[in-house]
């Protein structure tokens, strides 16, 4: 019977980024039509994460909206963290909370985060067509912070934003020097908003690089996520059969993803168990 881990996501705050990230809605440069919020309640985030749970999810991961990790957020999100160990211990906790220091990692690792995702995005090379308010160096200094604080990575990045067949091998080079536990792999889907609208990517070219990310990186365990639905379609789930081993259930950030019960279904009639502890 073969294994899958599945990662469920909570967006803990949405919209009102300052950062000009080209690929993303939460910025406010861009003006996108999204739900906006400051902060989810504990309430609601622990609620997320019995739901999670309860759809077969090992994953589970706090996101929050904006650069980096600053005190009244870290605090916030070791709050979280210790409020959904206590209620739902089965769970694998990550926080994804942008730019951070050794010492704030250093701070959740002791609030129970298991695993910090902080994707590189892209190649260093494309990265600045496509930011300006922050370096690719900055992201890649607190991936190393995360692993020196003990915290396992969850690093990857996004497809079809118009990088070349060279970024894309850059990237995952970079991506070896990291060696992360989990790598998520997205997929750009347009929105009017945004100032990028490069050609949409086929279901052939995403399991293709799916094919040659596990191929280049083959301790890596490579998580599909965002887009996979709509670049894929009814192919969705060919994903598994070409590298991946992980996928996130449920919404993303910003758009909708498969509803749980149908994708715990399907991945069941495809002969999947889900993992219900980490395997590393």
């Amino acid at each position: 019977m073969n294994k899958i881990m599945l990662c469920a996501i909570c967006n803990v705050s949405s919209g009102g980024c300052s950062e000009d990230c080209a690929y993303c809605t939460q910025s406010a440069k861009w003006g996108a039509d999204i739900k906006k919020y400051r902060q989810k309640s504990i309430a609601d985030i622990l609620n997320e994460a019995k739901i999670a749970k309860n759809n077969h999810a090992l994953g589970f991961c706090l996101v929050t909206a904006g650069e980096g990790l600053d005190d009244k957020k870290l605090d916030f999100i070791c709050e979280a963290a210790h409020t959904i160990s206590r209620e739902v211990p089965e769970l694998m906790l990550i926080a994804c909370n942008g730019i951070a220091s050794f010492e704030a990692l250093s701070e959740l690792k002791k609030a129970g985060i298991f695993s910090y995702n902080h994707n590189l995005e892209t190649s260093k090379e494309f990265f600045p067509k496509i930011c300006s308010t922050h370096t690719w160096e900055a992201r890649f200094e607190t991936n190393l912070n995360a692993k020196r604080a003990g915290l396992m990575l969850c690093c990857g990045g996004i497809y079809g934003l118009g990088e070349s067949e060279n970024d894309r091998k850059s990237f995952r080079r970079s991506l070896g020097e990291l060696e992360p536990f989990t790598s998520p792999i997205n997929f750009f889907i347009s929105n009017p908003a945004l100032p990028i609208n490069p050609p949409r990517l086929s279901a052939d070219e995403a399991l293709k690089i799916i094919r040659e990310s596990s191929s280049e990186l083959p301790n890596v365990r490579f998580m599909v996520a965002g887009g996979r639905e709509r670049i894929l379609g009814s192919r969705q789930y060919e994903v598994l059969e070409n590298g991946a081993s992980a996928i996130v259930i449920g919404d993303y950030l910003t758009t909708a993803g498969e509803v749980p019960s149908k994708a715990i279904v399907q991945l069941k009639d495809l002969g999947f168990e889900f993992l219900d502890k980490c395997e590393h």
